[in-house]
């Protein structure tokens, strides 16, 4: 009989690592592409311009993503090495007081502190372990598990892309207007949006049904504003 207590129970994904950067980028590809090819196309009626300006907005929006999302996640490990590099040197040149640190950390979850003590001292005896505890206490990360920023961008990247193809797509294989991409984009969005109803606690209709509300109005807001642009001569 194995020691380890027999888990009877799974958690879905709640920390959103791969949902954000994959899921939602499609998502704000898909929305931010179709509001604006709605509003080039209630300006114009010129099916190629409508095409290009949706070129632009996929090209932009999704190297602007990529970039975006690189500088934030390197950022963010930049500043989590460095402390890192504090706890280590902590652990280094101060044991005793980290030791007393970790204790009362378990000591503050309710472990009586004889019982404290002795669980610190016994991690302390691994110092890569000990490093582990200590960031993962104190700030929250773990050294050999920070996000990649290369990973982070291209997911970024593809992902927007992919959203802000599916309204231009119409247009690339000849539709001449907006009405053929508005349907492959509300239907884009109702399913994006069940499909995040998988890793919340939402149903799958509520979710595809905020989702497609929000893009719709996004899509009729541009367009009217490109309509009134485009009476006006501008």
């Amino acid at each position: 009989m194995s020691d380890r207590a027999e888990v009877h129970h799974n958690h879905r994904d709640v920390t959103g690592g791969w949902l954000r950067p994959s899921v939602f980028g499609a998502m704000d590809g898909l929305v931010s592409n179709f509001a604006l090819i709605a509003g080039v196309a209630g300006g114009s009626t010129n099916p190629r311009v409508v095409a290009l300006g949706g070129v632009a907005g996929l090209a932009a929006g999704a190297l602007s993503m990529a970039g975006g999302e690189y500088v934030s996640v390197a950022s963010q490990r930049e500043l989590a090495q460095a402390e890192i590099a504090v706890e280590r040197r902590e652990l280094a040149h101060h044991p005793e007081d980290e030791l007393a640190e970790l204790a009362q950390t378990f000591v503050d979850q309710g472990v009586t502190p004889a019982l404290a003590a002795e669980v610190a001292r016994q991690i302390s005896r691994n110092p890569d372990r000990a490093l582990e505890v200590h960031s993962r206490n104190e700030l929250g990360v773990v050294p050999g598990e920070l996000p990649s920023p290369v990973v982070a961008a291209v997911s970024s990247f593809v992902s927007f892309a992919v959203g802000a193809a599916l309204p231009l797509l119409p247009y690339l294989f000849g539709a001449r207007e907006l009405v053929i991409s508005a349907v492959v984009s509300c239907c884009a969005l109702f399913a994006a949006g069940a499909l995040v109803s998988a890793v919340t606690a939402r149903r799958w209709w509520y979710s595809g049904l905020r989702q497609l509300l929000v893009g719709a109005v996004a899509a009729a807001v541009t367009f009217a504003l490109g309509n009134v642009i485009g009476a006006a001569g501008l």
